[in-house]
C-alpha cells in the first residue's frame, strides 16, 4: 500500500508545481509569433530584484516660479550631458535643466513660425542636441538646433506626426496614439478602418513604411481612444508598444516584423465602451466628448538591459479621483483654435491605483513595483526614471533604478 501512496503523493505534487507554472505563464506560438499569457503571478514572486530612489521632482502646480509651473506638460528628454528638457505642452514651450534640475533656458512659444508650437506632444533629441518637437496642431515636426533656434521642419500635410522618435538611422518613428492632444485639429471625419499604428518617414517627410495592427471598434472615437498607445524605440531600433486600453504588449522589429506581444492577468474586465461619447458641430465650432473606457496602461520605455517597463493599472479610478477632460475645436475664417479644460479631482495626488509592471525582454513577466502617486506616461534613460503626473501636480518624478 506504501507505494501507490507515494507515487499518489508524486503526481500530485506534480500536478500542483505543473498549475503552479502554468498559472505564472503560457507560452505558445500563434501565426509564427511567440504569444506570453502572463499570469498574475510574475517570475520574482515576492522577492523583487529592482527597487526605486526617489531623487527629486520636477515642477509643481502650485510654484510662484514661472519656470516650474508647468501647464499639460506632455514629454521628456535627456541630453548627452544629462540636461533634462520638459515639453512644458499647455505654455508651448520647452524648458531645459541641468541634471540637478536648475533651470537653464526656455525654447519655444505659442505661435506657427519657426520655432513656434501650439500644444505640442512629444520632443526627442539625437546625439548630436538637437531638438525633434512633435507640432501636430502645426502639422509638423520641428527640429531645433542645441540653442533652441529653428533648423529644420517637416512638414505633415495629410495627417498629423503624433508621438515622434528618432530611430539611430535618423528615421523618424511616429505614432498617433500617446496623446488625446495628437488628434485635435480634424480627421474626425475620417474613414472608419483606423490606420496602422507606427510610420517610419525620412527627413523630409516620406513615409518610408508602416506597421502595427490596430483594432476596429467600427466608431471613430472608439477606435480612437480604444487604440490609443504608447510606445518606445530602443538602441537597436526594435519598437515596443503598451496599448492603453488593450492588454496588448507587442514587440515589433526596426522594420515593423512582429517579434513578440503579451498580456497579464488583470483585476479587471476590458469591456466595450460604457459611453461611446460624440462630436457636436455649432457654427465653426466641433465639441468632443471621448468615450468612457477601463484603462489597464499608462506608458511603456526600455532600460539598458532590455527590460520593459509599463506603467499599469492595478484597478479602475475611483469616482473621487476622476478628472474629465473636455477639448474644443473652433474654425472661424480658416483659422483654427482649440482649448482643453479639465474638472474633477485635480487636487488629489496620492493613489495606490497605478503600479510598474517588468517585463523580461522575451516578454515574460518579472516583477511589479507598487507606486503611490498618479502617473501619466515614463521614460528611462541609464538609471534614471522619469514618471509624468499631467494633470495634477504638473510635473515629474525622478527615480534611480537600483539593481538588487
Amino acid at each position: 500500500m506504501k507505494k501507490p501512496l507515494r507515487v499518489n503523493i508524486y503526481l500530485v505534487c506534480l500536478l500542483f508545481l505543473t498549475l503552479v507554472i502554468s498559472y505564472a505563464q503560457k507560452v505558445e506560438t500563434v501565426d509564427g509569433v511567440r504569444v506570453i499569457h502572463n499570469g498574475k503571478s510574475e517570475k520574482w514572486g515576492k522577492d523583487p530584484r529592482i527597487s526605486l530612489e526617489l531623487v527629486k521632482t520636477i515642477g509643481s502646480i502650485d510654484t510662484e516660479d514661472e519656470n516650474l509651473a508647468f501647464h499639460i506638460p506632455t514629454d521628456i528628454a535627456i541630453d548627452s550631458q544629462g540636461n533634462i528638457y520638459i515639453l512644458d505642452s499647455g505654455n508651448h514651450r520647452i524648458q531645459k535643466f541641468n541634471s540637478d534640475g536648475k533651470y537653464i533656458a526656455t525654447f519655444g512659444r505659442k505661435g506657427q513660425g519657426p520655432a513656434e508650437f501650439y500644444f505640442p506632444v512629444s520632443i526627442d533629441i539625437d546625439p548630436k542636441g538637437y531638438m525633434y518637437i512633435s507640432d501636430p496642431q502645426n502639422q509638423r515636426i520641428q527640429i531645433l538646433n542645441p540653442e533652441g533656434k529653428d533648423h529644420k521642419i517637416v512638414r505633415f500635410y495629410e495627417k498629423p506626426a503624433g508621438i515622434t522618435r528618432i530611430s539611430k538611422a535618423g528615421d523618424l518613428f511616429t505614432g498617433s496614439g500617446g496623446s488625446y492632444m495628437s488628434f485635435g485639429l480634424g480627421g474626425l471625419d475620417e474613414p472608419e478602418s483606423p490606420p496602422k499604428l507606427i510610420k517610419v518617414y525620412d527627413l523630409e517627410g516620406k513615409i518610408g513604411k508602416e506597421f502595427g495592427q490596430p483594432l476596429q471598434y467600427k466608431d471613430i472615437l472608439v477606435n480612437r481612444l480604444g487604440n490609443q498607445f504608447h510606445y518606445t524605440v530602443d538602441s537597436q531600433d526594435n519598437v515596443y508598444i503598451a496599448f492603453d486600453y488593450q492588454n496588448r504588449v507587442e514587440k515589433f522589429s526596426h522594420d515593423g516584423k512582429l517579434l513578440w506581444k503579451a498580456d497579464r492577468k488583470l483585476n479587471y474586465n476590458l469591456t466595450s465602451p460604457k459611453a461611446k461619447g460624440g462630436i457636436e458641430r455649432s457654427g465653426g465650432m466641433v465639441r468632443v466628448q471621448m468615450p468612457q473606457m477601463n484603462r489597464c496602461s499608462n506608458g511603456i520605455a526600455i532600460d539598458d538591459k532590455g527590460r520593459v517597463w509599463v506603467i499599469s493599472l492595478k484597478r479602475q479610478r475611483k469616482e473621487d479621483e476622476e478628472v474629465k477632460t473636455e477639448m474644443r475645436v473652433t474654425s472661424m475664417g480658416g483659422q483654427k483654435s482649440m482649448s482643453l479644460s479639465f474638472s474633477g479631482s485635480t487636487e488629489n495626488r496620492e493613489t495606490d491605483m497605478y503600479q510598474l509592471e517588468i517585463f523580461a525582454p522575451d516578454g515574460v513577466l518579472l516583477g511589479k513595483i507598487p507606486l503611490s502617486h498618479f502617473v501619466d506616461d515614463i521614460r528611462i534613460e541609464k538609471d534614471s526614471l522619469f514618471l509624468l503626473d499631467k494633470m495634477r501636480g504638473s510635473m515629474y518624478y525622478q527615480y534611480k533604478i537600483i539593481e538588487k
